[in-house]
């Protein structure tokens, strides 16, 4: 059965909390947001491999070295964010999308538009982060 997401469709208006409509919406961001990283990716790729530095200015071989780095870490991080991604589309297939880990009460919509990876409702996030701060200064 397909679901068809109407191109207006909000889902902060929906009384049904993870609906298929609703899931089918964010799933369908989930790809869209994993297709633009993998894509970035492969254009930083065949960047890097465009070839060496030619630049005869340390200077300047300096400063496309320290881009190539940032760029790299950029890359780091988005390979990470694509296996979260991930990890949020098994959660739409097994059905613990949009639910709070630790307390499996509703994530709100809200907070999932702002960032569809979350696994933790605001409270339990601010409660982690809480804990790792108190933790942390031990």
């Amino acid at each position: 059965m397909t679901i068809t997401v109407p191109p207006d469709y909000n889902p902060s208006k929906d009384k049904d909390f993870m609906n298929p409509v609703m899931l089918e919406y964010f799933r369908h961001k989930l790809l869209e947001w994993r297709n633009e990283l993998l894509e970035e990716s492969s254009e930083t790729l065949k960047s890097l491999q465009e070839g060496g530095i030619v630049e005869p200015d340390i200077a300047d071989r300096a400063s496309i070295e320290t881009e190539r780095a940032l760029e790299l870490r950029t890359r780091d991080r988005a390979r990470k964010l694509i296996s979260k991604i991930d990890e949020a589309l098994k959660r739409i297939e097994d059905g613990s999308y949009g639910f709070c880990e630790e307390t499996e009460e509703p994530i709100s919509v809200s907070r999932l538009e702002a960032r569809p990876i979350a696994t933790l409702s605001i409270e339990a996030q601010e409660r982690h982060e809480r804990m790792e701060r108190t933790h942390r200064d031990d």
